[in-house]
C-alpha cells in the first residue's frame, strides 16, 4: 500500500470515528430551514398589493367554506391605529370593493373582517445573501457534470458564477434582508366563530418602523428611549 493510500485511510477512518462520537450532542445543533423568500413592503404601493392579495385569499376561503359573494362583510377599524393600519384598511375595502364583495358600513348582519399587525425585531445579523433556487439547480447540474466527466468543466463553473450573480441581483434589488418583520394576520369572523384566517410576513426597512407602529406604544417607546 502506497503512503498516498495509507494517508487517505487514516483520514477516512479518523472521519468515521469523528462521526461515531457525534452521534450523541448536549444539546441540539443548528440547522438553517429550506430556502424560502419573503416580499418587503416599501412603499404604500406596496400596502395596496399587500391589501390586493388579503381581499383576493379571504374571499378564496370563504368560498371554500361555502359562504357566497351576496354574504356582507364589514371591515373592522383597528382601536388605536397605526399609519399602516389606516392605509391598509382603505385599501382592503376598495379592493374588496373592487371585486364585487358587498361591503358594509354598518357590522349589523355581517361578516366581521378584522386584521391585527405585529412588528418584530431581530437585534441578530442579518445576512445579506443565501445561495437560492438559481444555485441549487446550477450547482446540481454542475455535480452531475462534473461525477460523469470527473472533473468540473469551465463553462458549468461559469454558469454556477452567473447563478451566483442572479440570486446576489435579486437581494440587491430588494435591500436585502432587514431586523425588521411585520406580521399580518387577517380574521373573519361569524357570532365569535372564525370563519377564515390568514397570517403572513414581511420585510420591513428598519427606519419605517414607525409607519407600522401603534401611535401609544411608539410614544412609550421613545420616552424610554429618550430617559436613558
Amino acid at each position: 500500500m502506497s503512503l498516498t493510500r495509507a494517508l487517505t485511510w487514516t483520514a477516512a477512518a479518523a472521519a468515521l470515528m469523528a462521526l461515531v462520537g457525534c452521534e450523541t450532542a448536549p444539546i441540539p445543533v443548528a440547522k438553517n430551514f429550506e430556502y424560502t423568500s419573503q416580499y418587503k413592503v416599501r412603499s404604500a404601493g406596496h400596502w395596496d398589493l399587500v391589501a390586493r392579495d388579503v381581499a383576493f385569499q379571504t374571499r378564496a376561503m370563504l368560498e371554500s367554506a361555502g359562504i357566497g359573494d351576496a354574504t356582507p362583510l364589514h371591515v373592522v377599524a383597528p382601536s388605536n391605529p397605526s399609519a399602516f393600519d389606516l392605509g391598509f384598511r382603505d385599501f382592503l375595502i376598495t379592493q374588496l370593493v373592487h371585486d364585487g364583495a358587498v361591503v358594509r358600513t354598518d357590522p349589523a348582519s355581517a361578516l366581521a373582517v378584522s386584521y391585527s399587525t405585529q412588528v418584530v425585531r431581530h437585534n441578530s445579523d442579518r445576512p445579506h445573501f443565501i445561495p437560492g433556487a438559481f444555485t441549487m439547480l446550477a450547482g446540481g447540474l454542475a455535480a452531475a457534470y462534473g461525477l460523469r466527466l470527473e472533473h468540473i468543466d469551465t463553462k458549468i463553473v461559469a454558469g454556477l458564477g452567473l447563478a451566483v450573480g442572479a440570486d446576489y441581483a435579486n437581494s440587491i434589488n430588494s435591500g436585502g434582508p432587514t431586523n425588521t418583520e411585520l406580521i399580518l394576520t387577517t380574521t373573519v369572523t361569524r357570532d365569535g366563530q372564525y370563519v377564515a384566517r390568514k397570517t403572513d410576513v414581511y420585510y420591513l426597512e428598519n427606519v419605517d418602523t414607525p409607519l407600522f407602529m401603534r401611535p401609544s406604544y411608539y410614544r412609550a417607546v421613545n420616552m424610554k428611549v429618550v430617559s436613558q
